[in-house]
C-alpha cells in the first residue's frame, strides 16, 4: 500500500471503480437523440403556444363555456406512482433484509429516517453480538453507488461485524427502499445532505465510538464532497473510496453545454443510448447475475438530471483536489471500465491530506467488494480502519 502517515507494513495499494453507466453519459448515438429531441421539443413549443392563444381552448367547448385545461399528472399521477413505487421498494427490502441478513454472529436492523429533504430514506445496520455497543472499535457507514442499494453490503457487514465494528447504511433517494422514482436523483447535494444528517443520527446514538465513512463509485463523489464540510469531516476518522467516480466526461462537449438546460426542463427523461449493460463491473459472472437481477437494482437508462449531477459533482471535486484535507484510503482496479484508476492516483498524489493511503488491484474491475477476491479488498480495508485507529491512539 502506498500512503503516508505511520509506517506501516502493507502492501502497495492502488484501484478504481464507478456505476456501470458514469463514463458513458450520454454516447454519439445519444447526442443524436437530444438533436431530435430538440427540434421535437422547440416545434411542439410553438405549437403550444399557438394552441394557448386568446380564445383557444385545449380541450374543446364545455356547457359552461369556460376554458378546459387537462389535469396535470406531473403533481398529482406521476407523484401517487412514485409514492406506490417507493413503497413496494421499501416492503421488498425489508422482505430481503430478513431473508438474507439471519446470521448468529451480528444483529440486523431495518428503520426508515427523514432526511435534509423530508423524505423517508431506508437505512439498516448490522452491529456484533458478542460485544456490548460501547465495546465496539468503530462504526463504518456505507454510502452505496449509483443505481443499487445498501442490502448489497450484507456480505461485507457481517465481516466487519466479525472484526468487531459496527454497520450502518442508507439508501439514496430514489434508491432501494427509500423515497422517490426510481433511479431518478434530484441533487447529489441533497445525497451529501442526507449522509450528513444520518451520520449525526448514529454518532448521537454511539457517543465516543468512531465513525469511518464508506463510500463506492459515486457514492465514493458524495462521500468525498461530504467530508469536505469541516462539521462532517469533524465526525469522522477517516474515508474509504473503492472506484469513486471521479474525472467523469461527457461523450461530447455538447452535452456538457445543455446537459445543466436539459435538466431544468426535462430532469427525468431518460437517455438509452447511455445505456450499456455490457460493461463489466466484476470478473464473477455470478456477482453479474445477482446484481442485475436484483429487482432493488435500477437498471433502466441514466435520467437527464441525475447524469448532469454526476457531471457536476466530478467537476467540482477535481476543481478542488487539492484542498481535500481528510485522512482517507482509495481503493480501484486498473481494469475498470466504469470510472477512471488514474484520476484516484491523481487524488492521492494531489490531495493535502497528511495520511492518506492508496491501492490499485491489476486487473480487477469496477464493483470491487464483488471481485472474486472480495475477502481481501474487505480485509484491506478493515486493516487500514484498525491501523488508523492504531495511530490515532499513538499520536493522542
Amino acid at each position: 500500500m502506498e500512503g503516508t502517515g505511520p509506517e506501516l507494513a502493507i502492501e502497495e495499494m492502488m484501484t478504481s471503480g464507478a456505476s456501470n453507466r458514469v463514463r458513458s453519459i450520454l454516447s454519439q448515438r445519444s447526442l443524436i437523440r437530444v438533436l431530435v429531441f430538440l427540434q421535437s421539443f422547440f416545434l411542439s413549443v410553438l405549437l403550444l403556444l399557438h394552441l394557448r392563444r386568446p380564445g383557444k381552448s385545449i380541450s374543446g367547448s364545455s356547457s359552461s363555456g369556460s376554458i378546459q385545461t387537462p389535469r396535470k399528472r406531473g403533481v398529482g399521477g406521476f407523484r401517487r406512482e412514485d409514492e406506490e413505487d417507493s413503497r413496494r421498494r421499501r416492503d421488498l427490502a425489508e422482505r430481503l433484509m430478513v431473508a438474507v441478513d439471519g446470521d448468529d454472529t451480528c444483529q440486523s436492523d431495518s428503520w426508515t429516517f427523514f432526511g435534509s429533504g423530508r423524505s423517508a430514506l431506508f437505512c439498516r445496520s448490522w452491529v456484533p453480538v458478542t460485544s456490548s455497543l460501547h465495546e465496539m472499535k468503530g462504526i463504518l457507514v456505507i454510502i452505496h453507488g449509483l443505481n443499487e442499494h445498501s442490502g448489497r453490503y450484507a456480505h461485507f457487514a457481517k465481516q466487519l461485524t466479525s472484526s468487531n465494528f459496527g454497520v450502518y447504511a442508507m439508501d439514496w433517494i430514489g434508491h432501494g427502499g427509500s423515497d422517490g422514482l426510481h433511479g431518478y436523483v434530484p441533487s447529489l447535494d441533497l445525497v451529501v445532505a442526507d449522509t450528513g444528517t444520518f451520520l449525526e443520527k448514529i454518532k448521537s446514538e454511539n457517543p465516543g465510538i468512531p465513525q469511518f465513512l464508506y463510500g463506492h463509485s459515486t457514492g465514493g463523489s458524495v462521500v468525498l464532497k461530504a467530508a469536505s464540510y469541516p462539521n462532517i469531516q469533524s465526525m469522522l476518522e477517516g474515508i474509504i473510496l473503492t472506484s469513486p467516480a471521479l474525472r467523469v466526461k461527457p461523450a461530447h462537449p455538447i452535452i456538457g453545454a445543455i446537459a445543466p438546460i436539459f435538466s431544468i426542463f426535462i430532469p427525468k427523461f431518460q437517455f438509452k443510448g447511455a445505456h450499456k449493460r455490457g460493461i463489466p463491473v466484476s470478473r464473477d459472472p455470478a456477482a453479474m447475475v445477482e446484481k442485475y437481477s436484483d429487482p432493488l437494482v435500477y437498471t433502466g437508462p441514466i435520467r437527464v438530471r441525475t447524469g448532469y449531477e454526476i457531471l457536476r459533482m466530478s467537476s467540482f471535486l477535481m476543481q478542488n483536489i487539492r484542498s481535500v484535507t481528510v485522512p482517507f484510503l482509495v481503493l480501484h482496479g486498473t481494469s475498470d471500465r466504469v470510472t477512471d484508476p488514474l484520476a484516484s492516483q491523481d487524488l492521492y498524489n494531489e490531495a493535502s491530506s497528511r495520511y492518506k493511503n492508496i491501492k490499485l488491484y491489476d486487473g480487477f474491475f469496477h464493483d470491487l467488494l464483488f471481485e472474486p477476491e472480495r475477502d481481501e479488498i474487505s480485509a484491506d480495508i478493515i486493516g487500514w480502519m484498525d491501523m488508523k485507529l492504531q495511530y490515532k491512539s499513538l499520536s493522542g
